[in-house]
């Protein structure tokens, strides 16, 4: 008597659920997480509202993120106080109200002799202003003193006493009527800038040591060293050139007294 025949045998079985799915795959349709409620979403809401208000008055209501003070940073000549004073920073004031730009504004409006300045937050109760001052190449001879001006030409301070580390511009025409006819021509202020750029362009170990940069028409220039050297420097062009130029004179030349580096590529110096 035969034995009787299982599913297994036969090949029959029933399908998975992954074959009930179809060609797809399995349906996850019943998995979804339920969307939130309403009184979720009220409560999150809530939430959110309350953590924003606390924010806004932890930054403008509360005390203690307040300015309570400023920092000067970088100052060479101005006091600190005196960049205080101009940037007019209230005490006491919310640190998230401080307008950086503006106490910035305020600084450079008040005080000339600042290049640039940088106002920074100081986390939880302080201001810092980060200050860059001008520095001198020239001075200007004026009826109330010497004016300073930086290597852009910006005249920021007067001084009652020339400072000794800074050149003197000054006029040396030829004669009285040459001096008007130069400065009629060319304008006094026309001069000062390319007497900056002739300033600009000294080496720095040079410039340490010049007394004045004289110029007696435009295209004139010369040094006068502290130490009785002089410098024929010509026009303001080809100032670089004319800068390595120098050095490379000076250091072949220790003995000699003038130096003429107006022709850059046909330097010559002497010793009388």
């Amino acid at each position: 008597m035969a034995a009787a025949t299982t599913e297994a045998e036969r090949g029959d079985r029933r399908p998975g659920p992954a074959e009930k799915a179809g060609p797809g795959g399995p349906s996850w349709r019943g998995r979804l997480p339920a969307p939130p409620s309403r009184r979720t979403l009220v409560v999150a809401g809530a939430v959110a509202a309350v953590l924003a208000a606390g924010i806004v008055w932890l930054l403008y209501g509360s005390a203690w993120l307040r300015v309570g003070e400023v920092g000067v940073a970088g100052t060479r000549v101005l006091g600190e106080d005196e960049v205080r004073r101009a940037a007019a920073v209230p005490d006491g004031l919310p640190l998230a109200s401080v307008d950086t730009e503006a106490v910035e504004a305020r600084v450079r409006g008040a005080l000339p002799r600042v290049k640039s300045v940088e106002a920074e937050r100081d986390w939880p109760h302080g201001v810092t202003l980060r200050v860059t001052e001008r520095t001198a190449v020239l001075l200007l001879a004026e009826r109330d003193g010497f004016t300073e001006v930086d290597a852009t030409g910006v005249r920021f301070a007067t001084l009652p006493k020339a400072p000794g580390s800074v050149p003197l511009l000054e006029l040396d025409p030829a004669s009285a009527r040459s001096a008007t006819s130069t400065l009629r021509r060319f304008g006094r202020d026309r001069l000062v800038r390319e007497a900056v750029r002739v300033a600009r362009d000294i080496p720095d170990p040079v410039a340490r040591s010049t007394r004045t940069v004289k110029v007696r028409t435009f295209d004139a220039f010369s040094l006068e060293l502290k130490d009785g050297r002089t410098v024929r420097w010509g026009s303001p062009e080809d100032g670089a050139a004319k800068a390595r130029t120098l050095r490379a004179l000076m250091k072949a030349t220790p003995g000699a007294r003038h130096f003429d580096v107006s022709v850059p590529s046909a330097p010559a110096s002497s010793a009388s």
